[in-house]
C-alpha cells in the first residue's frame, strides 16, 4: 500500500534504537527524509547506517529546554513529528522519589508538551502537518507497579486527545498509539522490577508476559508501521485518538 509519505520530512524522538528506530525506518521505506534526535551521538551514527545517507541525525538532550528548542528550530519544517522519547523506570511510589519522578518526566512527559508546542505553532502557520505521540499501555491500563509511567502516559493520552480534537481547523492531526510490551532494550528492566515487586522474584519477568492481549511481546516494526499509516493521508480523517495496540 502506498501511503502518499514520499518526499515528506519527518522528526522521530528517541530515534536512535527500538520503537524511535522501527518508525524512522518505516518512514524512510515510504521515501520520507527523516530526521532522527537522541542523547547519544554514537548510537545515532548506527542508526543512521540503517536509515541511509538522506537522513540526519541531532544528538539533543529534550530535558534541556535551549537544546529542545534548537532541535525545533532545526526541524521547523517537518511535516510529521513523532514524539516517542523517554525512559520512565518501573517501580512503586516508594521506589521511584522525587528527583527521580521529576528527572523521568522531564523527558517524556515536557519533553512531548514542549516539542508539540515548539512544532505545532509553525503546522499551523503552513496550515498542515501531523504530530504523532508513541505512548504506552499503561495509560489505559495503569499499574502499581509502574505508577509514574503509569501517570504520565494517561496525562499524554489525554493532552494527545485535547490538542487533536481542535488542531484540525488549523490542518494539523495529532493522534496517538499505545502499545503493549515490546521487544526492545528497554522492556526487561520494566519487566524485570514488576516481577519484583508482584511475584517476589525479578528472574519470573517472562511470565507477566501472558497478561497482554496476544499473550505475547509486539515487535517494534509493528508499532512502526502503525505509526507510519496514522501519520499517512490513508488516515487523514483521524485525529484525537488514541490507538491502543493491546487490550
Amino acid at each position: 500500500m502506498d501511503l502518499q509519505l514520499r518526499g515528506k520530512s519527518v522528526l522521530v524522538t528517541g530515534g536512535s534504537k527500538g520503537i524511535g528506530l522501527a518508525c524512522a525506518k518505516a518512514f524512510a521505506a515510504e521515501g520520507c527524509r527523516v530526521h532522527i534526535a537522541s542523547r547519544s551521538r554514537e548510537r545515532l551514527e548506527e542508526a543512521r547506517k540503517l536509515l541511509g545517507p538522506d537522513s540526519e541525525m541531532h544528538a539533543t538532550d529534550l530535558r534541556d529546554g535551549k537544546a529542545l528548542r534548537a532541535l525545533a528550530a532545526a526541524c521547523a519544517d517537518v511535516d510529521v513529528l513523532v514524539n516517542n522519547a523517554g525512559d520512565i523506570p518501573g517501580g512503586t511510589i516508594e521506589a521511584i522519589d522525587e528527583a527521580k519522578w521529576r528527572h523521568a518526566w522531564e523527558l517524556k512527559v515536557f519533553g512531548y508538551v514542549n516539542l508539540t508546542r515548539e512544532l505545532f505553532g509553525r503546522m499551523k502557520a503552513r496550515k498542515s502537518g501531523v504530530i504523532v505521540n508513541v505512548i504506552g499501555m499503561a495509560g489505559e491500563y495503569p499499574s502499581f507497579e509502574y505508577v509514574c509511567g503509569s501517570m504520565a502516559n494517561a496525562g499524554l493520552g489525554a493532552f494527545t486527545k485535547a490538542m487533536g480534537k481542535g488542531s484540525p481547523a488549523f490542518g494539523v492531526r495529532v493522534l496517538g498509539v499505545h502499545p503493549p510490551a515490546t521487544r526492545t532494550d528497554r522492556i526487561i528492566p520494566l519487566m524485570r522490577a514488576a516481577a519484583k515487586e508482584k511475584l517476589g522474584d525479578e528472574s519470573r519477568w517472562e511470565e507477566l508476559i501472558g497478561t497482554g492481549s496476544f499473550g505475547q511481546m509486539i515487535e517494534p516494526e509493528q508499532v512502526g508501521d502503525t505509526v507510519a499509516f496514522l501519520a499517512s493521508a490513508r488516515a487523514g480523517k483521524l485525529s484525537g485518538v488514541m490507538l491502543n495496540l493491546g487490550a
